[in-house]
């Protein structure tokens, strides 16, 4: 498998530290608010990441952190007249719930920043012995020009960054460019007992402590939007090399924006959508399908138009499954065809075209074509027509697989029934047994204004939700 890497900015060869093993760590959310449709999109990416990595056999250690203490989060708490911890508790929960809707599988550690506040002291201790930070008033910062290779993965000269920089105003700095490791107590504001006094952690450090501390010195993958590559990824970069003396990560991976009228979309902006909102319109299978519909290192533009676009190509896959799944529970023979078994013998070719688009920097894009290529050659060969089971159970398997991968399902989220919908179709197939043709129509006009379609097949009776 080829990634791009941000650090070398060339497409490279995957070497994991260990072999057969991938450790991975990838900046999770701010917990003071829903995350929106622009911050779902590494979260889903790169949980496809690591699922294709475990598909082609790798173990693989995920970390994703939750900032649970920050200047956003003490907003929110006083805002609401409550505790921060209760709001980042309160977040964390509902991120939980998104991310289980957008089928993002949990991470195999999701270390939050105040269970962490050791290890980030220990960080900045070191970072202090070692001469590249310093202490004023109980603020310690970090000495960014000590640090002779900063500036590496966003390629820019330390002055372009320093002018680019988001610099507060602060005359305790040595310089503008030093950022924050750790913060004094402010009156009010949650804080810890420190060698520098009360006070809490910067940004930067915890991803820095909490990676070391649950993956080691150097890494694997690194991950995030490319809005984190600088500062705070750069910033990751200076702090860890200059503790360790070893690389940080090997491969660093960013996601182009998700904009909105070609704008990048953001909460400072104002242009957000949450995918909580965009989940009661669209649902949140369409919505993970929408990111994965472009290579994830191209700009995404949402839209109304491009959601139900989505919504629709997903519903011609749940339509595949249920056409398959259907003929499966009816199929009268195990004996294929000679076509069936020169589709059957064909489908590793799928397969092996899906993984290479995959191996090609995880090109999302065109691992769905392959499987809608897929699904037309089955509904060319299977649908209306009576098939084995052998066929149908080999075709459905590699639908099943491929899917999986990408982390799709094969039901629609509104697929099931309820037991008066249940109820009506086996009341109608019993007056079609009976004879009695005017109750049956009278039951499937029902069925039709309650949004579900009957259709009677030589296989049994079949039904869908009404497009």
């Amino acid at each position: 498998m080829k990634i791009y890497n941000t650090l070398t900015r060339k497409k490279e060869e995957l070497v994991p530290i260990k072999q057969g093993e991938i450790s991975m760590y990838s900046c999770g959310p701010t917990v003071y608010n829903f995350f929106h449709v622009g911050n779902a999109r590494p979260f889903i990416l790169f949980d496809i990441l690591r699922r294709y990595l475990e598909y082609r056999g790798f173990s693989v250690k995920f970390v994703q952190n939750f900032t649970d203490i920050d200047d956003k989060v003490i907003r929110r708490a006083n805002e609401e007249h409550t505790t921060y911890d209760k709001i980042a508790e309160r977040y964390i929960q509902e991120y939980f719930t998104d991310a289980k809707g957008l089928g993002i599988r949990e991470a195999t550690i999701h270390p939050k920043a105040t269970d962490n506040i050791d290890a980030i002291i220990d960080t900045v201790r070191t970072l202090e012995q070692k001469g590249y930070a310093y202490s004023v008033g109980g603020d310690v910062y970090y000495r960014t020009r000590k640090f002779d290779s900063y500036g590496k993965l966003s390629h820019q000269p330390i002055e372009d960054l320093e002018s680019g920089a988001r610099i507060d105003v602060n005359d305790q700095k040595e310089d503008p460019l030093d950022f924050a490791l750790w913060k004094s107590a402010k009156p009010g504001e949650p804080s810890w007992e420190s060698p520098w006094g009360q006070g809490r952690p910067g940004w930067h450090i915890e991803c820095s402590a909490m990676a070391n501390r649950f993956l080691g010195e150097t890494i694997d993958i690194h991950s995030g939007g490319v809005d984190l590559c600088f500062p705070h990824h750069e910033n990751e970069i200076a702090q860890s090399e200059a503790v360790t003396g070893k690389p940080f990560a090997h491969y660093w991976m960013h996601n182009a924006f998700l904009t909105i009228d070609n704008q990048k979309m953001s909460k400072s902006l104002g242009n957000f959508f949450m995918v909580r909102d965009a989940a009661k319109i669209y649902g949140y299978q369409p919505i993970r399908f929408f990111m994965l519909s472009a290579h994830y290192r191209s700009p995404l533009n949402y839209s109304a138009e491009s959601l139900e676009q989505s919504k629709a190509a997903l519903s011609r896959l749940h339509t595949a499954f249920q056409n398959l799944e259907f003929l499966q529970e009816h199929s009268q023979t195990n004996e294929m065809s000679e076509k069936e078994r020169v589709l059957c013998d064909a489908l590793p070719k799928y397969r092996d075209r899906f993984c290479e688009a995959m191996d090609d920097d995880l090109n999302t894009a065109d691992a769905i074509s392959v499987i809608f290529e897929l699904v037309r050659d089955f509904n060319s060969e299977f649908v209306g027509k009576t098939a084995s089971k052998k066929a149908i159970d080999s075709s459905l398997q590699l639908l099943y697989e491929l899917c999986n991968v990408l982390g799709l399902s094969p039901v629609k989220e509104e697929q099931s029934l309820d037991s008066e919908i249940e109820t009506l179709i086996e009341a109608r197939s019993e007056a079609r047994k009976a004879k009695n043709f005017k109750e049956a129509d009278r039951i499937r006009d029902e069925l039709k204004s309650k949004g579900i379609i009957l259709e009677d097949t030589p296989q049994g009776i079949k039904w869908s939700y009404i497009k």
